[in-house]
């Protein structure tokens, strides 16, 4: 009778306490690494459960607010999946503002943006390519470009870390054209004894100057050895001196660097010129940002990639301005149908009503952008787990969980658990910040149990964290 009243009593106590109580601390190793690295626990936030599981495997510091970094895209992509569908896709609007005729247009052409995430230079080319396909030759007037579906403040880029001219820094646009970036490569040329240069795309109102020197060393973190200057013009802002200074290992191979310099006005004037010329068409007018008369019917509709291809953008290589259009259409769905314009209060109203009707309750969330390039964005680790758990039992599961880098394959994790073998088992986020790093996704363990695995590092030791990170995936990958 004493052993059946025990075991009551048992059952009893695991129903009232909550279940963190019941779950492991970190594994031995991991704590020992965290140690070396004089990382105290509770600078971090892990989460560990099996999915199917009513109980973590690992919960330590887990209700605490953390900074996310990047992994807060799993919440925008998730949310975007759901609320968007994976089919959705971004239109661009093309109007001829007068009369056509035998493919001359006296008038303006106007493009309209609704924040397609990726109307990067492959894309705008075929965006080009079909309106050619009209029949319009040639524009007598100017380009017009209508942001207005974006009511959003007018931010300064380079206010999170002083570093204005860097994509990553891209404020969000309505009509935003290649992210306007020129991406710099470097080729070493060792029969030369120099590194060539080349811009692409080129615009008009930018020079380089090459001064990087090719060396035989090892090619180690490359971007530290050079410096590139950036120089306004002194009588037009939008003209650009960049000089590339210091040397570059022959053993580095091809690598590539991007900035964004021009505004938009200027970056598409540019590369719709070019663009234009070569598939043969006649534009001689200026660029100005302006509206779309209403009434005025498209001359042709642009439809983006479909969103599941877009996230996967979003997640493999950490696309923050992507991800930032993205959050921002949270709030208004079917643009066209809704006519309604986006904002930053639209968005989190969205993602709060969805969190809701899911029965997901994060009162600590905090989302900014939701990109996760954020000071202010926080989130849980025990919440982000939840948030895992839910999508993996969700219908849009497949295109999820196929956005999220791979170990040791591709993505942020490309060069990552490469001699171990949790390779091409782990479907993961990565994200890091100043003093944050941080984890999130799903492992395949050796036993072929599928494990949701969360770890948070909030310190300023957080930029040596990556080995204790691994390690703890490696450990759920071997446990019994």
């Amino acid at each position: 009778m004493s052993r059946l009243y025990f075991c009551f009593s048992l059952l009893l106590l695991q129903s009232i306490l909550p279940v963190a109580a019941f779950s492991q601390g970190l594994p031995p190793t991991v704590k020992q690494k965290l140690q070396q690295l004089a990382i105290p626990e509770t600078a971090t936030g892990v989460y560990v459960q099996e999915i199917g599981k009513n109980q973590p495997i690992v919960a330590v510091n887990a209700d605490a607010a953390m900074n996310p970094a990047s992994v807060m895209k799993l919440l925008t992509t998730y949310a975007g999946l759901e609320l968007l569908g994976p089919a959705y896709t971004w239109p661009t609007m093309l109007y001829a503002n007068g009369k056509m005729a035998d493919g001359v247009l006296q008038g303006d052409l106007i493009i309209k943006g609704y924040g397609d995430p990726k109307l990067d230079l492959e894309n705008f080319w075929l965006l080009i390519h079909r309106l050619r396909q009209t029949g319009l030759h040639e524009i007598k007037g100017n380009l017009i470009l209508d942001h207005s579906h974006y009511d959003i403040p007018a931010d300064d880029p380079g206010e999170f870390d002083g570093q204005p001219y860097r994509t990553y820094n891209v404020l969000p646009e309505a009509l935003l054209v290649n992210y306007r970036t020129s991406t710099i490569h470097l080729f070493p040329e060792p029969d030369r004894n120099s590194v060539r240069v080349v811009v692409d795309p080129l615009p008009e109102s930018l020079r380089v100057e090459n001064n990087l020197k090719l060396t035989q060393g090892k090619c180690g973190d490359w971007q530290n050895l050079l410096t590139i200057e950036v120089v306004p013009g002194k009588e037009e802002k939008n003209d650009f001196t960049v000089a590339l200074n210091g040397s570059f290992s022959r053993q580095c191979g091809k690598q590539s660097y991007m900035l964004s310099l021009q505004d938009s006005a200027v970056y598409t004037r540019d590369l719709f010129k070019r663009l234009w010329a070569q598939q043969g068409g006649l534009f001689d007018g200026d660029v100005v940002l302006g509206r779309t008369p209403q009434n005025l019917p498209p001359l042709k509709i642009y439809q983006s990639p479909p969103l599941a291809d877009i996230i996967r953008g979003i997640n493999k290589y950490s696309n923050n301005i992507a991800a930032r259009q993205l959050y921002l259409t949270l709030g208004t769905g079917d643009v066209v149908s809704n006519n309604s314009t986006a904002t930053l209060t639209k968005s989190e109203a969205a993602i709060r009503q969805w969190l809701a009707s899911k029965q997901l309750s994060f009162p600590e969330l905090v989302v900014e952008n939701g990109s996760g390039l954020s000071r202010r964005e926080q989130i849980s680790a025990r919440h982000m787990g939840q948030l895992l758990l839910t999508a993996f039992n969700s219908p849009v599961m497949p295109e999820f969980i196929s956005s999220l880098p791979i170990a040791a394959v591709d993505g942020t994790l490309k060069n990552r658990f490469t001699d171990t073998p949790v390779k091409g088992l782990a479907h993961m986020k990565t994200g890091a910040l100043n003093n944050v790093r941080a984890l999130a996704g799903y492992l395949l363990d050796k036993s072929g149990r599928r494990v949701i695995v969360v770890f948070f590092v909030n310190h300023e030791q957080a930029g040596q964290s990556r080995a204790v990170m691994d390690t703890l995936v490696q450990w759920v990958y071997n446990r019994q």
